[in-house]
């Protein structure tokens, strides 16, 4: 936002490896059983969840936090890189193809559920909870997005690589 494109990027990978190492760190103390066992997964949706809101309303801010695409985006690779690389691909798809970063948000955040479900549910990868904590983030997300989502319909949201 500060023009400062160094600064942009250490934050997104900051803000990316947030949730990856906090959810990395739930899956090794609680073993390979935390994606489909009940406590288990009742623990790591536990983490997803805080992380996730630890981010959007941070207590040494105010409560007033980011978006948590890139948080959300670490999160999801650290519950299985293949989740993680659909949502990453998405995002980058949309983002390509329409040129805004907040419809490209929006987009995965409705798919990246769906992509847990069936990826992952259906074959019994991760179970149920797991997949209601994505869909908790992809609410949270759309919510988060809500001046992004008006100014789309206004058309005066702007594109990736407009100047202001």
């Amino acid at each position: 936002r500060t023009g400062n494109k160094l600064a942009a990027v250490l934050t997104l990978i900051g803000d990316a490896l947030k949730g990856y190492i906090a959810v990395m760190l739930a899956r090794i103390l609680l073993g390979d059983e935390s994606l489909t066992s009940t406590l288990g997964s009742w623990v790591l949706c536990g983490v997803v969840i805080a992380v996730f809101l630890g981010h959007l309303f941070p207590i040494f801010h105010g409560f007033k936090g980011g978006k948590g695409v890139a948080t959300a985006a670490g999160v999801l690779f650290g519950i299985h890189w293949i989740l993680g690389l659909a949502a990453l691909s998405t995002w980058l798809i949309i983002a390509f193809f329409f040129r805004y970063s907040s419809l490209a948000a929006l987009t995965t955040a409705i798919f990246a559920p769906l992509y847990a479900y069936f990826l992952f549910f259906t074959n019994k990868t991760v179970s149920l909870d797991v997949c209601m904590a994505v869909l908790g983030i992809g609410i949270l997300l759309i919510w988060r997005h809500q001046s992004n989502i008006q100014k789309l319909m206004n058309g005066t949201e702007g594109k990736i690589g407009q100047k202001k």
